[in-house]
């Protein structure tokens, strides 16, 4: 089998784990939580990432929870934490488990040092002491007690307000921490709006993040039928709040690429991810774009923005037959095509 780094320095101490309820978050991207249940008396995942539930679903060994919160009834005396991409995302989810769970409880933390993993301390403080207990495979694992509960958590206390105006349309966006464009507007994102005709009939938003697509488009067309999806919880969670505060309408659904979709859509729009954590990861837009057809209405369109560097016509041509570029700029191009 083979695990991340991190994993690997994890597996180095699995004496912390023996007998203890573990609850397992972050940043996870491997099965190391079955290799928990050999020594663990019960293993329970927490995940914002729809991909890795599902993932996690098919092993019954493991109790599996998806969402922006964890609002399940578990036990849990020891919280394992992959630290995130984002600080933000670490204390949100920090503050989330041991607020739930209080004073007493066990905390794990291991990730990349180059991942910020070290400030990981500095961030405990508040809430006991934490000390380094292993370095290895250029990641660090921490090892804690939480001696003060963080305080009630409430969801609506973590988002973060911004105002664009974009293409004629002024909005408020509200986003999560560890979301896309949390608390600024992506200009790739931007290009594309200025650059999308009149829409008309169902359209998805692919990859969602905080709704900034998807709520201009549902402005200025107001008649569509809008569906906006992403794998993150927390981008779903974001996209409904700012939706939700310009009074705007539309389905939101978690997935992973088209798994939970059904279609046919007339438009497939995008920003499509390719960052997984800290790596470059293709793999879900190759996805998106393979299958497209499957997915596109007899005269439907898909119409991604696209970092210049990224060979992305390529596989458009492959899938749909051609390639148009609407827009580019040096950074950012506007590909287009029709079923």
């Amino acid at each position: 089998m083979s695990y991340t780094a991190a994993s690997q320095v994890v597996a180095r101490q699995l004496e912390f784990f023996e007998n203890r309820n573990v609850l397992v978050i972050g940043e996870l991207a491997d099965t190391f939580p079955l290799e928990l249940t050999q020594v663990a008396s019960a293993v329970a995942v927490f995940t914002t990432h729809y991909g890795y539930y599902r993932q996690m679903q098919r092993h019954s060994q493991i109790d599996a929870y998806f969402g922006a919160e964890l609002t399940a009834d578990i036990q849990c005396d020891m919280v394992l934490m992959y630290w995130p991409k984002a600080k933000a995302e670490a204390e949100y989810l920090l503050t989330m488990v041991l607020s739930k769970f209080g004073p007493g409880t066990e905390v794990c933390i291991v990730g990349e040092n180059r991942s910020g993993v070290r400030s990981a301390e500095k961030l405990f403080q508040s809430l006991g002491s934490l000390n380094k207990y292993d370095s290895a495979r250029r990641c660090s694992f921490y090892w804690g007690r939480c001696e003060k509960a963080p305080g009630e958590f409430t969801l609506s206390d973590w988002f973060r307000s911004y105002d664009v105006n974009v293409a004629g349309t002024a909005l408020t966006i509200r986003s999560l921490p560890g979301v896309f464009s949390h608390g600024e507007f992506d200009r790739g994102s931007e290009l594309l709006l200025e650059t999308l005709p009149p829409l008309s009939g169902k359209v998805l938003d692919f990859g969602c993040g905080a709704g900034v697509i998807g709520a201009v488009m549902k402005t200025r067309n107001p008649a569509i039928d809008l569906e906006l999806c992403d794998v993150s919880a927390l981008a779903i969670e974001s996209a409904r709040e700012t939706f939700r505060v310009n009074q705007l309408e539309a389905t939101f659904t978690p997935t992973d690429v088209y798994a939970a979709l059904s279609g046919p859509y007339d438009y497939l729009i995008s920003n499509p991810p390719f960052h997984a954590g800290l790596k470059t990861f293709y793999a879900a837009t190759e996805t998106f774009i393979a299958e497209a057809p499957n997915y596109l209405t007899p005269n439907g369109q898909m119409i991604i923005v696209a970092n210049s560097f990224l060979r992305y016509p390529p596989l458009i041509e492959a899938s749909l037959g051609h390639c148009d570029t609407l827009a580019s700029t040096n950074k950012f191009n506007i590909y287009a095509a029709k079923k």
